[in-house]
C-alpha cells in the first residue's frame, strides 16, 4: 500500500464548495431514485422514463447527442431461464452421482434455443481455469477440453499464495466471467465454476438467487449466441465432492495441488448426459450518451460514465417496500456525471478534447451496456483517453483521502494525485482487491480494451471522526432501503465529484496519453 501525502492544508478549498453543487446533486438523486422511476429496471416502462429524463437533462445543458444524432444507443439482450430435466444432472464413473439443482449446482445457458442436450459429456478439472502467460500459469497446457465440461475454481492463485499473480489484489483471471470466456476459447462445451464462500467473497445463496431465472447476455442476432457455452454454471463444494467421489478421486488433494505452480489439469473420468429445458426472451434496451465537442483535438474523448439501471421491483423488505430505488447505486453516480456535465458546459473556453457523458444500461446484470458501447463506440477506442466511472458515490462524509483501486497501471494516477493535492487531500491506493471489486463496474470493459481507468471510492480518513457516515454500504446495498434521505451527508460526495471533474478537465486540455506510467 502507498499514500500520496501532503502538507496539512485543512481542506480549505474543499470546504469552500458552492452550495448549489450540493443542491443540484440532491435534486438529481431525489428525482432519479423516486418511486416514479420504479427502480429503473431495463426493458420495462421505467427504462423509458429514466432514459428520457436523462436525455432531456443533457439536451437542456446544450450537449450534442452521442449516437449519430440520437441520445440513445439501442442493443438487444437475451433473458434466459433454464434448468436441468428432473432438477438434477447425473454423472457416472466408478460410481454414479446425482447433482441436485440448485443445492449442488446452478446452471444456465446464453444460447437462443429451447433445449440443451449434451450426450455423455466428459468432465475435466482445470484448476483455476486460467491461461496467463505473463504469470507463467497455464491450467490448459496439455489437456484437451474440446466438447467437454470444465470445472474451474473461483478466484486466482494469489488468493492462497501472496507470491503468485498479484497476491490478494485479485486479477481478472479470478473472475467467474473470465472462466467462461477462457473455456469458450479452449473449445469447451461448458464450464462450472467451483464456489468457495471466502474466495468468491459471497455465499452460495448469491449464486442461486442470481441465476435461477432471467440470466441476461448480449444477443447476437446473426449467430443467436451459438458461440456461447452450452452450459454455464456454479458448482457447490458438496456437488464437486460428489463428482470426485464418483471418479474415485481425492478432491482435497486435487484442490491443494491446483493452488501450486506446476499443477497439471486432468480428466475426472466421469461422464453424463446434460439436458436442459430453456425459456428465453429477446428485448431491446438503451445506453444514453451526449458529448461536448472539443476544439483542436475533437476526435479524442475523455469518457465520464455512470450506469442508469438498477433492480426494479422485487422482494419486499420488512416494511413492505418492494421498490429498489437505487439512490446510492446509482442515482448518486448519475448525479455526479450530470454535475460534471453542467460544469463543462459552463466553461468560458471549450476543452481541447471532447467529453463523452455515457450512461450505460444493464450494468447490474453483467456490464452489458458498456460492453456493447466498447464494441460500438461513439469515439474510436484508440482515441479514447480514459474512462472516469461514477459508481455509488453517495452519501459520503468529507474525508482527507480518496481511495483508488487499480492504481499503478498508467499515468492516470498522477492526475488523481494532482487533483487531490489541489483540495488539500491525498490518494490512498488500496491493494486488497480480493473480492474483485475492480472488475465489477462499467469502467472495466474499457480497461479490457486498453483504456486507462481506476475505481475510485469514498475515503475513510474522516475530517470529523465524531460524525461518521450513517449509511454505510451494507445497510443499503441492493435493498429497498437504498432511498434518498434529506439527512444524507453529501459533503464528501461533492468534494469527490469536484475532484473527478478536475481530473477530466486536466485530461481534456492536454496532449498526454496515459498508457505509460
Amino acid at each position: 500500500m502507498k499514500r500520496f501525502l501532503l502538507p496539512a492544508l485543512m481542506l480549505l478549498s474543499v470546504c469552500a464548495y458552492a452550495q448549489d453543487d450540493e443542491q443540484l446533486l440532491r435534486n438529481w438523486i431525489q428525482t432519479i431514485a423516486s418511486d416514479e422511476l420504479g427502480g429503473r429496471k431495463p426493458m420495462t416502462e421505467y427504462e423509458t422514463r429514466t432514459v428520457n429524463y436523462l436525455a432531456k437533462e443533457l439536451e437542456q445543458m446544450g450537449l450534442e447527442p452521442a449516437f449519430d444524432g440520437s441520445w440513445f444507443q439501442e442493443f438487444q439482450i437475451i433473458a434466459v431461464t433454464s434448468k436441468p430435466e428432473g432438477n438434477k444432472i447425473s454423472v457416472k464413473g466408478k460410481k454414479k452421482a446425482d447433482l441436485k439443482y440448485p443445492e449442488d449446482l446452478i446452471v444456465w445457458t446464453s444460447r437462443a434455443t429451447r433445449k440443451i442436450e449434451l450426450s455423455k459429456a466428459e468432465y475435466v478439472f482445470c484448476g483455476f481455469g486460467i491461461h496467463a502467460p505473463e504469470y507463467g500459469w497455464d491450467d490448459y497446457e496439455g489437456i484437451d477440453v474440446k466438447g467437454k465440461i470444465v470445472i474451474a475454481m473461483v478466484n486466482d492463485p494469489g488468493y492462497y499464495d501472496a507470491s503468485l499473480f498479484r497476491g490478494r489484489n485479485m486479477t481478472y483471471y479470478g473472475r467467474w466471467l473470465y472462466k467462461f470466456e477462457e473455456a469458450i476459447c479452449q473449445g469447451a462445451a461448458g464450464c462450472l465454476v467451483l464456489h468457495n464462500t471466502e474466495a468468491a467473497s459471497y455465499g452460495w445463496h448469491v449464486c442461486v438467487n442470481g441465476h435461477m431465472e432471467n440470466n441476461l447476455a448480449l444477443f447476437d442476432p446473426d449467430t443467436r449466441n451459438a458461440g456461447e457455452l452450452a452450459v454455464k454454471g456454479w458448482l457447490h463444494e458438496d456437488g464437486a465432492r460428489k463428482i470426485f467421489a464418483a471418479a474415485g478421486m481425492d478432491m482435497d488433494a486435487a484442490l491443494a495441488a491446483a493452488k501450486k505452480p506446476g499443477f497439471k489439469s486432468f480428466p475426472l473420468k466421469v461422464k453424463g448426459d446434460v439436458k436442459m429445458d430453456v425459456e428465453y426472451n429477446i428485448q431491446k434496451t438503451r445506453n444514453v450518451g451526449a458529448f461536448l465537442r472539443g476544439t483542436d483535438r475533437a476526435d479524442e474523448a475523455v469518457v465520464l460514465c455512470a450506469h442508469w439501471d438498477h433492480l426494479g421491483m422485487g422482494t419486499p423488505d420488512e416494511t413492505g417496500d418492494n421498490i429498489y430505488n437505487g439512490a446510492a447505486d446509482n442515482a448518486s453516480g448519475m448525479a455526479g456525471a450530470l454535475l460534471s456535465a453542467r460544469k463543462f458546459t459552463q466553461l468560458s473556453h471549450k476543452p481541447r478534447r471532447s467529453i463523452l457523458f455515457l450512461f450505460p444500461s444493464s450494468e447490474e446484470s453483467g456490464l452489458f451496456g458498456s460492453e456493447y458501447y466498447c464494441a460500438n463506440p461513439a469515439f474510436p477506442l484508440a482515441k479514447t483517453v480514459a474512462c472516469l466511472n461514477f459508481e455509488s458515490i453517495g452519501p459520503a462524509e468529507l474525508t482527507r483521502d480518496l481511495v483508488i483501486l487499480g492504481g499503478g497501471q498508467s499515468r492516470l494516477d498522477r492526475y488523481f494525485e494532482a487533483a487531490a493535492a489541489a483540495q488539500g487531500r491525498y490518494i490512498f491506493y488500496d491493494e486488497d482487491n480480493s473480492d474483485g471489486w475492480f472488475f465489477r463496474s462499467d469502467h472495466y470493459n474499457f480497461v479490457k480494451k486498453g483504456i486507462p481507468a481506476v475505481v475510485w471510492e469514498n475515503g475513510t480518513d474522516l475530517v470529523d471522526p465524531a460524525h461518521p457516515n450513517k449509511y454505510p454500504m451494507p445497510v443499503w446495498y441492493h435493498k429497498p432501503s437504498d432511498e434518498y434521505r434529506a439527512d444524507w451527508d453529501l459533503s464528501g460526495t461533492v468534494a469527490n465529484v469536484r475532484l473527478i471533474y478536475s481530473v477530466a478537465l486536466s485530461l481534456s486540455g492536454t496532449d498526454d496519453w496515459l498508457f505509460q506510467k
